[in-house]
C-alpha cells in the first residue's frame, strides 16, 4: 500500500471514530449518566443527547381539531400520563416500558425501531416496547400513521410497522392498499378505521404525550421515568432501563 493510499484510509477511520464518538455521546466520556428533573410531569427526569429528525408543532395534521380540543387532550393525557404512555403495563413492576415515539420518515427512528425490537426479543428481556405514532414531517408521514394505527384494528400493527420502516415508497393510498394486500388484511376497512375516532384519538394522545414531554422531533422515547430526546446507543438504553428497574420506576406512576 503506498503511502497516499495508507493516509487516505487512516484518515477515513479516524473519521469513522469520531462519528461514532459524537453520534453516542452518553456512553463516552464519563462514567455517569447525567439526569434532569422535570418539573412538569413530576417525577420524570430527562437525558438529552443523540440525533433526532426536527418537525413540526406535534398537533399537526390531526385535522378537525380546534384549540379548545387539543387542550382537551392534554388534560385528558395528564389525567394519567402512565396509562397514556403505557397503557396497563405501568401497572407491572417487573418489567421496564419503553415508550417508542417515531415518524416512518425519520431515517433515526428506522435505525431505532429496529433495535428496540431486537433487544426487546432477546429471551432474558424485561423491555416491553409500546410503539406511539408521532407524524410530524408532512402529509405522507400522518397517512402511514393512520394506516398503521387502523392495521392495529386487524392484528395487523406490527407486520404493517416494519413493513412501512423499511419502504422506500412514499405512503399513498395506492401504496398503503397493496400493503394491505400482500399482508392480508381488509383494505376497505383499513380506510374506514384511517377515518374513525379510535385512530384519531391515538394520535392525539401521542400528540399530546410530545407536547406535554416538550420533544423538539423523532426519534423520541421515555423508560420508565426517563425522558430521551434523539437516537441513543443500545449501551446507555439497556444502562437506563437497568436503573429504572433497580430505582422502581413505577413509584412515579403513583404521583404522577
Amino acid at each position: 500500500m503506498n503511502t497516499n493510499r495508507r493516509n487516505t484510509l487512516l484518515a477515513i477511520i479516524g473519521l469513522g471514530a469520531a462519528y461514532a464518538g459524537l453520534r453516542f455521546l452518553p456512553d463516552l466520556g464519563r462514567d455517569k449518566l447525567v439526569f434532569e428533573m422535570i418539573d412538569d410531569p413530576l417525577g420524570f427526569r430527562r437525558l438529552t443527547a443523540g440525533e433526532s429528525s426536527s418537525g413540526f408543532d406535534p398537533f399537526l395534521g390531526l385535522g378537525g381539531s380546534d384549540a379548545d380540543h387539543l387542550a382537551d387532550s392534554e388534560i385528558r393525557v395528564r389525567s394519567d400520563i402512565c396509562g397514556a404512555l403505557y397503557g396497563d403495563l405501568h401497572t407491572d413492576p417487573g418489567i421496564v416500558p419503553v415508550a417508542s415515539f417515531s415518524d416512518y420518515f425519520c431515517p433515526y427512528c428506522r435505525v431505532q425501531t429496529r433495535r428496540l425490537a431486537a433487544l426487546e426479543a432477546r429471551p432474558d428481556s424485561y423491555l416491553r416496547v409500546i410503539w406511539h405514532e408521532l407524524p410530524e414531517l408532512g402529509e405522507p408521514s400522518i397517512l402511514a400513521a393512520k394506516a398503521a394505527l387502523a392495521a392495529k384494528r386487524q392484528g395487523a400493527y406490527v407486520a404493517f410497522h416494519q413493513r412501512l420502516m423499511k419502504t422506500s415508497f412514499q405512503a399513498t393510498p395506492r401504496y398503503l392498499m397493496a400493503l394491505a394486500d400482500s399482508i392480508g388484511i381488509d383494505h376497505a376497512k383499513l380506510i374506514a378505521d384511517m377515518q374513525g375516532d379510535q385512530v384519531a384519538r391515538e394520535l392525539e394522545t401521542s400528540a399530546a404525550l410530545g407536547r406535554i414531554l416538550a420533544f423538539v422531533g423523532t426519534p423520541a422515547m421515555v423508560i420508565g421515568r426517563t425522558v430521551i430526546q434523539g437516537e441513543v446507543s443500545d449501551n446507555t438504553l439497556l444502562r437506563i432501563a437497568a436503573m429504572e428497574k433497580e430505582e422502581g420506576w413505577a413509584s412515579t406512576c403513583v404521583v404522577a
